[in-house]
């Protein structure tokens, strides 16, 4: 009952931690309440049309063909004639989501959306959209609906098409662009015979509103230097030629019509976008028609130095580049009152978000005062923000800090010999913390804070308590510190301290892991187990010295290679079947489990994959037979494990088998060959774990660091029969109940180290997954082309958390062949990833890409939930292991 206490405990504990991040770091910026201010002139333009190609890169864009002919000859006419031209600066994170919201509502990322998704925005916002008299919007689903849920009335009207029509597998994404601008024209042809459509389009203040993902999609699913991507390009290009025409014609070129090209990203060589990277941030822009200035000739040298101007053959035209969010007064055709009023039109915006009386009269002639006065004005509402921010750090830090010390007292109190006696009054513990309880509260009322501060500021007041009340230990601890072997200890905690440091490291440079497990290749020599078992060992510094290879590979860039995914195929039959040789003369095995090993075999060795990629590159869709095949092996990995015997190296065999065959459905590349080479590793430490134990058991040191005097454990005729009988010969179902066999010893230290170490490669041995820009969409491809955000985003978890089991049912085969206590396991793991986790709470941050902020948090909530997911885990892997469905009755009697 103590022991459910506790785990309730540190898992409130744990989510208030956890929570405690989107108080600090990521609460929302904008302001509501303010009244809106508009420009006193009247506008240049009655209507705008604005046009957003998802996905379109400036160079793809601007650069002309070989012959020097443009793939977009309209757009490239409208810059040399009648417009004005430039690169657009997206803000990181390229996300769809984020640039529309920057376009079309006018403010960045709202951080408070890292929670949500790219779909739609946490809190209401206003918008150009929401300020018109009426909008009209055509294409995605994923993108016009945020635009017409916060709008007020109903004047946002949107088409889209259903969202099936978004398949990476398609003959032809260009499609989803030529549905868009149909419908503009059958909407227009409609507003000639409706007549209250018609007036509702002569009034002024109406937006036109086109996202077209067609070059997006192809980008995704064939990169964007493919014939695919370009073409889609000359296709928009005339889609907006005959688009404009019939504007004009419908408005009977009344000169009233401004126009927009743009895009809201660009887009990797590799066809993926999230972060900062000059192609998905460079986007381009040409304005034309009402109130935008006609091309205009270059006088001079101009301000850039990126060579675009010559690359592009545009140096001779005056070049405007834009930020968003910034008004760029260049391409305004307009007085220069006009530009003066609406400068200081914005300015006054701005600071209405403070909410104070402004007492600045309209200055006509000082718009640089205008500027300088909105960059103050974002400064300090940046300053208000963050102002809380340091104050709930320290409070957060003081918890996670008494907390980690208590499970350390926990720890020493259960496995040493030391006084429990406390050696401070409780009285005198219990005023104490009543007083800050009370100092606390008070200052907290005082500022009228939210409730969740007063949580995250009180908690660790229980938990010091909880420190101080065990004080006893910590001081007996210190008087028989002459008794110790301090070298020892020592020695010990510089290892798990820079092996912690190593872990933290590999979060952001995944060579960590290959340094750390170029050290754990050196374990048997320095332990002297190289002399009791050389095979083993041997074995044991080449799986390591193979596993290292993977963090050291690309993780995205990486184009697809089935021949890859192949081989690791037969890799894992060859394997499989050299043990099921290896083995036929110690175990016995039931002709049933025979044939289910070689039904496993050859669904690992399908070639899905490989008939998959080459349908897909033939642009004849996903076959519904391997669409088949992938969800019944998916289906059935947990399960067909159950039907295997429970003896200790055939389950484990049969786990493999079942969690691999998925995994290579879900490859694309060299990541396919980890498990195999995972497993190998993971097998080879089950057996050199063995010989540790028998190394041990002849000079057995608890925690405390005298020799063992309990029986128990070391003694037990379970134990010698386990190190003695070999281990094939163990059976999951006969081990349960582990957790007292035996105290915890310093040498399980290390084991505990070994398994978060694994459990860190398993994670991050292939790529980050906190990462957008490393998901690529083919690796679902045997499973669903149709983009589904969530399904495609659940199947690649699924992809992560099949390391993950094969790490889990090694050391739950560890701890049932060394009887090791997998409560004080589960602490010593408690305490290694709170001390990650806080290396990790100073280095979340709220600002960069959506790559930047995504891994920072991510790296977060990996380890605060590290415990928690492998508690959830191992008790699957138990399941896993020791359980046994049973479908046909066997005459022998073998498990």
């Amino acid at each position: 009952m103590r022991m459910i206490t506790f785990l309730l405990v540190g898992l409130i504990v744990h989510v208030v931690f956890f929570l405690s991040i989107f108080d600090i770091y990521f609460t929302s910026p904008l302001v509501h309440g303010m009244t809106p201010h508009a420009t006193p002139q009247a506008p240049p333009s009655s209507r705008l049309v604005l046009v957003v190609a998802d996905g379109l890169r400036a160079d793809s864009f601007f650069t002309l063909l070989p012959n020097g002919s443009s793939r977009a000859p309209y757009l490239r006419s409208v810059i040399e004639e009648k417009g004005t031209w430039g690169v657009s600066h997206t803000r990181v994170p390229t996300e769809s989501r984020p640039g529309h919201v920057a376009l079309i509502a006018g403010f960045y990322e709202d951080v408070s959306a890292v929670a949500k998704g790219w779909k739609e925005n946490p809190v209401e916002f206003d918008s150009v959209f929401n300020e018109t008299r009426h909008t009209w919007c055509w294409g995605s689903p994923d993108i016009l609906p945020m635009f017409a849920k916060g709008a007020s009335g109903d004047h946002v009207y949107t088409h889209t098409y259903p969202a099936e029509e978004e398949d990476f597998a398609s003959t032809d994404a260009s499609r989803l662009d030529t549905w868009v601008f149909t419908q503009v024209k059958s909407f227009f042809q409609s507003a000639k015979s409706n007549a209250s459509l018609r007036a509702n389009l002569l009034q002024d203040e109406n937006v036109f509103f086109l996202h077209l993902l067609g070059i997006d999609t192809n980008g995704h699913a064939h990169r964007p230097m493919s014939q695919e991507y370009l073409d889609n390009i000359g296709l928009v290009d005339t889609g907006v030629a005959e688009l404009v025409s019939m504007v004009e014609d419908f408005f009977g070129h009344d000169g009233r019509t401004a126009y927009v090209f743009t895009s809201d990203h660009g887009m990797t060589n590799w066809g993926s976008h999230g972060a900062g990277h000059p192609s998905e941030t460079l986007t381009p822009l040409v304005a034309w028609g009402a109130g935008v200035h006609n091309a205009r000739r270059a006088t001079g040298p101009q301000p850039y130095s990126d060579g675009f101007l010559q690359d592009w053959k545009l140096e001779h035209l005056q070049r405007v580049d834009v930020n968003q969010g910034i008004l760029p007064l260049l391409y305004l055709n307009n007085s220069e009152h006009f530009k003066a009023e609406s400068m200081y039109t914005n300015a006054i915006q701005v600071l209405e978000q403070y909410k104070l009386p402004v007492f600045v009269s309209p200055p006509s002639c000082q718009m640089a005062l205008c500027r300088t006065l909105i960059a103050r004005a974002l400064e300090g509402l940046a300053y208000y923000h963050t102002y809380d921010r340091f104050f709930l750090g320290c409070s957060v830090v003081l918890g996670f800090v008494g907390w980690t010390s208590y499970v350390v007292l926990v720890i020493l109190k259960t496995h040493a010999n030391l006084n429990r006696n406390p050696s401070i009054p409780s009285h005198a513990l219990v005023r104490l913390s009543l007083s800050l309880t009370v100092v606390i509260t008070v200052f907290l009322l005082i500022q009228r804070s939210p409730v969740t501060y007063y949580v995250y500021c009180l908690l660790p007041v229980p938990l010091w308590y909880s420190v101080l009340k065990e004080s006893g230990i910590l001081t007996d601890l210190f008087r028989s510190a002459p008794s110790l072997p301090l070298w020892k200890c020592f020695g010990y905690f510089v290892l798990v301290s820079f092996g912690i440091e190593l872990l933290v490291a590999s979060f952001f440079h995944r060579a960590m892991l290959t340094v750390g497990l170029a050290v754990l290749s050196l374990w048997p020599f320095l332990s002297g187990l190289f002399g009791k078992a050389k095979f083993r060992s041997l074995s044991w510094c080449l799986g390591c010295l193979c596993l290292a290879a993977f963090p050291l590979m690309p993780v995205v860039g990486r184009e697809p290679n089935v021949h890859l995914v192949t081989f690791a195929g037969v890799l894992s039959l060859f394997t499989s079947a050299c043990y099921l040789w290896s083995s036929r003369p110690r175990t016995t095995m039931h002709l049933s489990d025979r044939q289910q090993f070689v039904s496993q075999v050859t669904t690992v060795c399908a070639y899905v994959p490989s008939l998959t990629h080459s349908s897909l590159q033939q642009k004849q869709g996903l076959p519904l037979l391997n669409q088949v095949i992938s969800w019944s092996t998916l289906a059935s990995s947990m399960i067909v494990p159950l039907l295997s015997s429970t003896r200790l190296f055939q389950r484990l065999l049969s786990i493999f088998l079942s969690l691999t065959a998925t995994y290579l459905l879900l490859s694309t590349g060299s990541e396919a060959l980890f498990p195999p080479v995972l497993a190998w590793l993971m097998f080879v430490w089950i057996n050199i774990e063995q010989e540790a134990m028998l190394a041990q058991a002849s000079h057995p040191l608890n925690l405390h660091g005298f020799p063992q005097t309990s029986c128990i454990g070391i003694c037990s005729p379970i134990f010698y029969q386990n190190m003695h009988s070999g281990l094939s010969t163990i059976d999951f179902s006969a081990n349960i109940d582990i957790a007292k066999l035996r105290q915890l010893k310093l040498d399980d230290i290390r084991r505990s180290y070994f398994f978060v170490f694994f459990i860190i490669t398993a994670f991050f041995g292939t790529g980050n997954i906190a990462s957008i820009n490393s998901f690529d969409p083919a690796s679902v491809y045997c499973f669903l082309t149709v983009f589904n955000p969530f399904l495609m985003g659940g199947l690649m978890m699924w992809k992560v958390v099949i390391p993950f089991i094969i790490v889990m049912c090694t050391f739950e085969t560890i701890q049932v062949a060394t009887q090791l206590s997998s409560r004080s396991l589960f602490l010593i793991v408690l305490v290694i990833s709170d001390l990650m986790a806080l290396h990790f709470f100073f280095l979340v941050q709220d600002y960069g890409s959506w790559l930047d902020i995504g891994t920072s948090i991510s790296h977060y909530v990996i380890v605060m939930s590290m415990t928690i997911f492998l508690m959830l885990l191992s008790v699957v892997t138990h399941i896993l292991t020791s359980q046994r469905l049973t479908l046909w009755r066997h005459k022998k009697h073998f498990p």
